[in-house]
């Protein structure tokens, strides 16, 4: 892996960092979790202003408080991914390319698992039986149209094999069903499914522990499509260059970041149901009306720290947490495969307005392939197949002119450079249910086609007939170093 110096810091240590660039602003005035504080979080990504820390919300315990959009793009002008970047453990200025290109690395580092310590921060407070509410906790009903209170929208979900051997530590929804009772969506085709699989196997209910407020990189390892039964710890700590620090649950065996604010743990019933749904989704449509029965989550022990900061993120439109942390994830981890199979591929970029539905994928050349088709197709043969690949339905690709994380340069390149008869599918491909446009055979299935849109120069066009972009990158570099330094005198000197 290439050498990059990273810091591990906690979720306090974030929020003061955040401060420190002005990327905090506190509410201290009493917030309803009944809408008014989904509405605050979605107003923080939209516009988008720093992220809301709400210090009073109504009918909560006294000293809970809840950190809106935690890795919501930033509205500071020369660093506005600050939040993905802190989050990585990487300096607030590093450009958004640079961090796909950074976390496209994490498959390298050498696994490193997790230290176990005697005691920890998250064990302040420890609470069991009849004295667990969850209904005290600052859980919002976030969406008009949503089933119920989303605890869970940010935080880790713990869980591992009967035989110890895989711990999985995912980011996955999680609605409030009662005081002592969660519904947890639990998709079979997930690692968390493959494992509740394994425990209805032996007949024995799934132990699990729900982490709210852990270190930011923890967070973003959960949203890494990383390959079956490898531990998110182990590699976390190999990201890093040292062990993550665990505690041991209260009520079985499972261990949990020292550092967490707040800890729920429990067991997920192999029998009993809950009805769990609609959520606003990171699609940005909340589907009223639809819910399902899901495992119920049966709560023995709750422990957190004094005065314990819970994330909430509010799913929809983009950019929000599914875009910056999973869809930042999902293309690190395609540009990593696609290297690895030996293409010419300069970079990947999952386009925040696409919603996670377009991948866009720039190339330095056709390699060993004899025309633009042949790589576009390989590429998309390489993509369908990996875990990555299987959330995303629509690939671009381009040319290494083309700046995949500029939204105007990939609809340009998508728009003049695609020929609709040249499209490429794949059908009958396994896809994320949750892909907004798909019928209801289709999610039933999770099998939909797939498609990957060539935007590469045809090889058919005919000698001397290649275009040349009429763009000020297109001037001779001796022309454009006097104008930007004509328009530095000018005082109108913009980065391009």
């Amino acid at each position: 892996m290439k050498k990059i110096n990273k810091s591990s810091i906690s979720f306090r240590e974030y929020i003061d960092a955040l401060e420190h660039y002005g990327d905090i602003v506190k509410v201290e005035q009493e917030v309803d979790w009944n809408l008014e504080m989904g509405a605050m979080i979605r107003y923080a990504y939209e516009a988008p202003t720093p992220a809301p820390l709400f210090c009073k919300i109504k009918d909560s315990a006294p000293g809970f408080r809840v950190l809106g959009a935690p890795v919501g793009l930033s509205p500071h002008e020369r660093h506005p991914f600050l939040r993905i970047a802190l989050s990585l453990g990487l300096p607030a200025e590093t450009g958004i390319t640079e961090l796909v290109e950074a976390w496209s690395h994490l498959p390298e580092a050498a696994p490193l698992p997790p230290q176990e310590v005697l005691n920890a921060p998250c064990k302040e407070y420890k609470r069991f039986g009849e004295d667990i509410d969850l209904t005290s906790l600052p859980v919002p009903y976030l969406h008009v149209g949503d089933g119920g209170r989303y605890i869970n929208t940010y935080g880790v979900l713990i869980v591992r094999s009967p035989d110890g051997s895989w711990v999985n530590w995912s980011i996955t929804r999680v609605m409030l069903h009662g005081k002592r009772t969660m519904a947890g969506v639990i998709v079979p085709s997930q690692h968390i499914g493959k494992i509740y699989q394994q425990w209805k196997a032996i007949g024995q209910d799934m132990p699990y522990a729900l982490c709210l407020g852990v270190d930011p990189g923890i967070a973003m390892i959960a949203g890494y499509p990383l390959s079956d039964e490898s531990n998110e710890a182990d590699m976390l700590g190999g990201w890093y260059g040292k062990p993550l620090d665990v505690v041991r649950c209260e009520s079985h065996d499972l261990r949990v970041p020292a550092s967490s604010e707040i800890v729920i743990e429990g067991f997920v019933s192999l029998d009993e149901t809950v009805p769990e749904g609609p959520m606003g989704e990171y699609a940005g449509y909340t589907w009223v009306g639809h819910h399902k029965e899901v495992p119920c989550f049966q709560v023995t022990a709750m422990t957190h720290r004094h005065e314990p900061i819970m994330p909430v993120v509010a799913a929809g439109t983009p950019p929000e947490e599914n875009h910056t942390n999973w869809g930042i994830a999902i293309a690190a981890s395609i540009q990593y495969e696609l290297r690895r199979h030996h293409l010419p591929v300069r970079s990947c970029f999952i386009p925040f307005e696409s919603a996670v539905h377009w991948l866009v994928v720039t190339v330095d050349s056709l390699g060993t392939y004899s025309d633009s088709a042949a790589l576009a197709r390989k590429i998309g043969e390489v993509v369908f197949a990996c875990r990555g690949g299987s959330y995303i339905p629509k690939v671009i690709v381009a040319g290494h002119d083309i700046d995949p994380s500029r939204i105007d340069q990939v609809i340009w390149a998508a728009a003049t450079r695609s020929h609709p008869d040249k499209v490429i599918r794949f059908a009958d491909q396994p896809v994320l249910p949750l892909v907004a446009y798909l019928d209801q055979d289709e999610k039933k299935k999770a099998a939909t086609t797939k498609v990957v849109y060539n935007c590469l120069s045809s090889n058919e066009w005919a000698q001397g007939y290649l275009p040349l972009q009429a763009s000020f990158s297109g001037y001779p570099k001796e022309i454009q170093n006097r104008v930007l330094d004509a328009f530095r005198k000018l005082g109108e000197s913009k980065s391009l």
